[in-house]
């Protein structure tokens, strides 16, 4: 007890339903912070839950030693936040997508989305699970300030949000419909933990 009480900071012992919790991994203290846990909800998927935290439906199974995509309310499971790639994002096709559209609505190339997926055809099916090259967001790219776009570049400006006790990445992006792995992109994250008082970007304005 002593040991979640320090982990997760709490000055209570007193818990609610679906708080997260961080929970020691017994023999690796180098594992600790690998993973957050995610208490699943009526309608949720997890394509929609793996999307959400910018990791693979596989990732997530095999970290919870899952045999099939089914969920149940209540359910707690382990995302493993060491497999965050923030080079990609996962699609769902749907009817009538072809690698062209996919590519143009996502601004990459069909070439970049074949590489990324390993695909030996341009043929797809719908519900395939394709990952999507993501392009680093400007503040990453080097070089990418005024006096590279010249006298006319405009620095975007962001809505902000301040980080409060009890705030996770999840809720604040369900908060701001965005996504975890989109904010973490957008802040230059490297993990999804924070700290009281953090300022966050959450969406350009």
């Amino acid at each position: 007890m002593d040991e979640l009480i320090a982990l997760n900071n709490l000055t209570t012992t007193v818990l609610s339903i679906g708080q997260q919790l961080k929970i020691p991994v017994e023999g690796n203290d180098s594992q600790t912070e690998n993973y957050i846990t995610y208490t699943v909800k009526r309608g949720d998927s997890l394509y929609q839950i793996a999307n959400q935290y910018g990791v693979s439906v596989e990732t997530i199974k095999q970290a919870n030693n899952l045999t099939s995509n089914l969920l149940s309310i209540g359910q707690v499971l382990k995302i493993p936040t060491q497999n965050i790639d923030l080079d990609y994002k996962e699609y769902e096709v749907q009817s009538g997508d072809s690698l062209y559209s996919i590519a143009k609505k996502f601004n990459t190339t069909i070439d970049a989305i074949i590489e990324k997926n390993n695909l030996q055809s341009t043929i797809l099916s719908v519900g395939q699970i394709l990952k999507i090259p993501v392009k680093a967001s400007q503040e990453q790219q080097p070089g990418t300030t005024k006096e590279c776009y010249g006298e006319g570049y405009i620095e975007p400006q962001y809505e902000t949000y301040t980080v409060k006790k009890g705030d996770n990445l999840y809720d604040i992006a369900r908060r701001y419909n965005t996504t975890v792995i989109n904010l973490m992109d957008l802040n230059g994250l490297t993990s999804t933990n924070l700290q009281i008082g953090q300022v966050l970007k959450v969406r350009e304005l």
